[in-house]
């Protein structure tokens, strides 16, 4: 804990070229494989660390096995807490190399001067960024090697040093693309494009930002947007899965560094869950453009239209935009963290004057796939007047193309059978509108009278193609 309470005590500390700080500093980049900080270690199938890499010594690339012909993944860690690779990166290496084999995969071990306190760590990052461009200049220039099949996948500090990578190397070409995982906050949040990650740093930038809650005006991951596209599962502040109740749980598996556990659990979720995106293809999370959570948890947001969706991870579609868009999603608290966003739309009409109904419903919905039973909504605010009320479901699994939907109203204002002739005034359901995200299928149905009915709760049964059926309850 002690380690991380780092992060968030740190205040007024620039990264200025300028700024001298006491520890682990890195030398001056040299082209001579003696002198690096960084190891470029090759991922290989006989070795658990990898096979050594060193620039300026072509033999250590045929030792290695570096195929020039296939594209490079280099994996970039962040700050360490005990000078050790973190278990994610062998886990992220395995699933690169079982989902793309045809990939050369290096880990970019900075351990040296990453095991450092947060402030020399992270001034340290500029200079390990210089490393990288030097070690991929040498590639280019040795074997012909295209910056442009370079990805580099940098996690927390390692997101900035793959940002600096990008912007020292020389020349006009950029590196293919950079992946930030939750990019570190404290000493970057707020600062020029030219001192952290920012979308100038490659052909193609995208980040996953998956601990932004503030602890005294700073947050662990960075919040501002600094790619084309900021992915924000679950609004990026927090996860689920992470909340500090769960200590007791990290606790029983991991001891007392449980606590450490708890805190890093929602900064590593970017990792595992671009690690998701290796290993379950045909469960890609879909994320939307909205301008913040708020909106999007009311159902607002599940357009595709003109790149307003994305998949978040390793199958991103790669399109350069002029400005950073965000992008945000929910998500399970374990892998497969898939789920299917829907959109409800429900027009009502409240005939009860001068008073706001204020129900609580469940739906249930009925796919070609499976069934979803009793999902609870409530609105944020009671029912008044003619209005349209918009609000977000998500499932965690995929029933297919929706085939009917199954309202409960459970209060003051029950649905009855919709009758003609004389009735009291009650509460008119006009329109229900219903879009899934992940396939933009939209669903109209229309036209159902709700009215008091103290001590009932029945339901409304409703069908695709656009029909209307009640049920008593």
């Amino acid at each position: 804990w002690e380690d991380y309470s780092q992060i968030l005590l740190i205040r007024g500390v620039s990264l200025g070229p300028r700024t001298i700080l006491r520890g682990g500093m890195a030398s001056a980049p040299r082209r001579d494989g003696t002198s690096e900080t960084t190891k470029f270690r090759l991922y290989t199938d006989t070795s658990e660390e990898g096979c050594l890499i060193l620039s300026d010594q072509l033999e250590t690339l045929d030792k290695c096995s570096f195929n020039d012909s296939l594209p490079l993944v280099m994996i970039v860690h962040g700050w360490s807490v005990d000078g050790m690779l973190e278990g994610w990166i062998w886990k992220m290496v395995a699933a690169l190399k079982s989902q793309h084999k045809q990939t050369n995969v290096i880990i970019a071990d900075w351990l040296s001067l990453a095991h450092q306190h947060y402030p020399i760590a992270a001034q340290n990052t500029r200079n390990i960024g210089q490393e990288i461009a030097s070690f991929l200049e040498w590639l280019e220039e040795s074997v012909q090697f295209s910056r442009s099949n370079v990805h580099l996948i940098g996690y927390s500090l390692g997101a900035h040093v793959s940002g600096f990578a990008g912007s020292y190397i020389s020349g006009t070409n950029k590196i293919g693309r950079i992946t930030g995982l939750d990019p570190a906050g404290p000493l970057f949040e707020g600062m020029s494009p030219t001192d952290r990650l920012s979308p100038d740093d490659a052909n193609f930038v995208d980040a996953i930002h998956t601990f932004t809650q503030q602890h005294m005006g700073l947050s662990v991951g960075i919040k501002q947007p600094v790619a084309h596209f900021d992915f924000y599962p679950n609004g990026g502040t927090f996860q689920p899965g992470c909340h500090i109740m769960h200590v007791y749980n990290h606790i029983a598996q991991y001891g007392i560094t449980g606590i450490t556990q708890t805190v890093k659990c929602a900064h590593e979720r970017s990792v595992h869950l671009f690690i998701d995106s290796l290993l379950h293809d045909d469960k890609q999370s879909m994320a939307y453009w909205c301008n913040d959570i708020h909106t999007f948890d009311r159902g607002m947001c599940l357009s595709c239209r003109k790149n307003r969706c994305n998949t978040l991870g390793y199958n991103i579609r790669k399109e350069r935009l002029q400005k950073s868009r965000r992008l945000f999603l929910k998500t399970r608290a374990h892998m497969p963290f898939k789920v299917y966003h829907y959109q409800f739309k429900i027009h009502f009409i409240n005939e009860i004057h001068e008073k706001q109904v204020e129900p609580t419903f469940t739906v249930s919905l009925t796919g070609t796939k499976e069934d979803a039973e009793n999902l609870p909504i409530t609105l944020v605010e009671g029912i008044t007047g003619n209005k349209t009320y918009t609000f977000l479901i998500t499932l965690d699994i995929d029933i297919g193309e929706l085939m009917m939907i199954k309202f409960k109203w459970e209060g003051t204002a029950t649905i009855i059978p919709w009758t003609k002739g004389n009735r009291q005034p009650g509460l008119i359901v006009k329109t229900i509108r219903v879009k899934a995200g992940e396939t933009q299928e939209k669903y109209v149905l229309r036209e159902s009278v709700c009215g008091q009915s103290p001590g009932r709760s029945p339901s409304v049964g409703t069908h695709h193609p656009p029909s209307l059926s009640n049920t008593p309850g």
